[in-house]
C-alpha cells in the first residue's frame, strides 16, 4: 500500500512538474513574439484617426496668422510653414530615450506619439523592460479623460493612473505640444497673452476644463513651455504639485521645415530641476499627416 501511494504521489508530481514547465515554455513564447495588447490597442487608436484625417488639407497663409500674438507669428514665419499643407495630425518617434522612473531609477524607452491637430487628443506607447520583462506604458488624452497605465509582461497591470489630475495633465502636455503641430495653435479653443517679446501666456479651454502654461522664445525659435497645471505622480501613487516644463532644442531644416530635433520634459522640484524625459538628448522623428 505504501509503495502504491508513493508512486501515485510522484506521478502526480510529475504531472505538476511538466505542467508547470509547459507553463514557463508557453510564457517564454509569449514575452518573445513581437505581438502586444498594449501595442495593438496604440495602433488601432493611431490607425483610426489618421483614417478619418482631412486628405485635401489647405495652406498656411497670413490670414491665418492674423489672431496669432505676434510672437507666435514669428516662430511661424521663421520656421517655415507658410505656403506649406496645414496637417492634421503630427506623429513622433524616438529610440533609446532616458526616462527617469524614479529617482534612483531611470530606464531606456522607445517612444511612440500621435497628436491630433484639431481637437486636444494624443496618445503614446512606451516600450521598454524592467529586470529583462517587457514593459509597456500606454499615455492617452481623449474626449477630455487622460490615463496613464503601465503593463508588465504584456498582461500585468502595473498601475492605471485617471481621475482630473490627469485630465489636465492631458489637455496641457496637448497645448505645451503644439508648436510642433502648428495647425493645432490656430484652434479658437487657445487664447493668448503677450507677456512681452519673447514670452506668450496660452491658455486651453475645452470639454469644461482649463489649463494654462508660458512658451518662451529665443529669437523666433519656441524653446519651453512651462505649467503649473501638471501633478507629478510617483510609482507608488503619491502626488507632488511642481512646475513641469517641455523642451524644444537644437531646430534643425527638414523638408525645408525647422524643426526641433531634441525634445525633453523637467519637472521643477523644490531640490532642483529633474529632466526625467530624454536627459540623453536622442533625437526625435516628426511626420505630419
Amino acid at each position: 500500500m505504501m509503495i502504491d501511494m508513493k508512486k501515485r504521489h510522484r506521478k502526480r508530481m510529475g504531472t505538476i512538474l511538466a505542467l508547470v514547465g509547459v507553463l514557463l515554455v508557453g510564457a517564454v513564447l509569449f514575452l518573445g513574439i513581437p505581438y502586444s495588447p498594449t501595442a495593438a490597442r496604440f495602433n488601432g487608436e493611431v490607425a483610426k484617426r489618421v483614417r478619418a484625417a482631412d486628405t485635401d488639407p489647405e495652406m498656411f497663409t497670413e490670414e491665418d496668422l492674423r489672431d496669432l500674438p505676434p510672437p507666435m507669428q514669428r516662430y511661424i514665419r521663421h520656421c517655415g510653414y507658410l505656403g506649406t499643407p496645414k496637417m492634421s495630425s503630427m506623429r513622433t518617434a524616438l529610440e533609446g530615450v532616458d526616462f527617469r522612473m524614479s529617482k534612483d531609477r531611470t530606464i531606456p524607452i522607445d517612444y511612440a506619439q500621435l497628436n491630433l491637430a484639431d481637437r486636444p487628443e494624443r496618445f503614446a506607447l512606451i516600450t521598454s523592460s524592467l529586470y529583462g520583462i517587457p514593459f509597456e506604458g500606454l499615455d492617452s488624452f481623449t474626449e477630455g479623460a487622460g490615463s496613464m497605465e503601465g503593463v508588465l509582461a504584456k498582461v500585468i497591470r502595473l498601475f492605471n493612473q485617471r481621475g482630473e489630475q490627469m485630465n489636465r495633465a492631458g489637455l496641457v502636455t496637448w497645448l505645451a505640444e503644439s508648436p510642433m503641430v502648428p495647425s493645432a495653435m490656430l484652434q479658437d479653443f487657445i487664447t493668448w497673452e503677450v507677456l512681452d517679446d519673447d514670452h506668450v501666456r496660452a491658455m486651453i479651454s475645452y470639454n469644461g476644463m482649463s489649463a494654462e502654461g508660458v512658451f518662451t522664445l529665443e529669437g523666433d525659435e519656441i524653446r519651453s513651455f512651462r505649467t503649473g497645471d501638471r501633478v507629478a505622480t510617483g510609482m507608488d501613487g503619491s502626488e507632488q504639485f511642481v512646475e513641469w516644463s517641455a523642451l524644444f532644442e537644437e531646430y534643425r531644416a527638414v523638408d525645408g521645415i525647422l524643426r526641433p530635433s531634441v525634445i525633453r520634459s523637467v519637472w521643477h522640484y523644490p531640490e532642483g530641476d529633474s529632466v526625467y524625459f530624454n536627459e540623453n538628448k536622442r533625437p526625435v522623428d516628426i511626420r505630419f499627416q
